[in-house]
Order: structure tokens, then sequence, then C-alpha cells
């Protein structure tokens, strides 16, 4: 019983860990070009407090590119996951643009960043 108890406590100890360190991988790529703090300014790309459940493109003092500038739309899981993924494809498939690169983030990668998006509140 002794190491049953000792090994989950193990194994949530470690999962923890790398959640943190997806956590932090994911806030470290993206800070390049976002903020993510309440009223942060917006760099190459726009701040991204708040981003799930918001409205696409609604942020002032932003230029969004042709894509995002007139979207009619709220982010959400899908659609920031279509995002990370391949952001110009999304808005090629809408005859747009955008100005944010592709990420090709998929997957558990896709998973743990919008798992940090989504705690933005």
């Amino acid at each position: 019983m002794k190491t049953v108890i000792l090994a989950a406590a193990a194994a949530m100890m470690f999962s923890g860990i790398a959640v943190s360190e997806a956590t932090a991988g994911a806030e470290a790529k993206c800070k390049a070009c976002h903020t993510f703090e309440q009223g942060g300014k917006n760099k190459m790309g726009p701040n991204l407090f708040g981003i799930v459940g918001r409205p696409a493109g609604s942020l002032e003092n932003y230029k969004y590119g042709t894509y995002l500038a007139n979207a009619d739309f709220v982010w959400d899981e899908a659609r920031l996951k279509a995002w990370m993924s391949d952001s110009k494809g999304v808005a090629k498939a809408a005859g747009k643009k955008t100005k944010m690169p592709a990420q090709h983030v998929d997957g558990a990668k896709a998973d743990e960043v919008f798992a940090f998006l989504k705690g933005l509140k």
C-alpha cells in the first residue's frame, strides 16, 4: 500500500513539473510577439490576456491582418488550436491574410498552449 501511495505521489509530482515546463515553453515561444498581462501592451502581435471567449480582431489600438480585422467569431478552443497549427492556412482558406506566421503547434503541445491561454483571466 505504501509503495502505491509513493508511486502515485511521484507521478503527480513529475506530471506537475512537465506541465509547468510545457506552460513555460508555450509562454516563452509566444512572448516573442505577444504580452499576457491584463492591460499589457500590444507587440508585433496583440496582447493575449483574456483571449479565450474574446471576439477575434477586437483589441483597440492593434492593426490586424485582413482575416482578423473583420472577423465575426469568438476565440474558442477549436479556433485557437486551428490558428496555432496553421494561421496562414486558416486565413488563406478564407481568401484573406494574417500577419502571424504559422506556428505548427499541434496535439499535446496545442493542448498545453490552450490551457495556458485559457488561464489568462
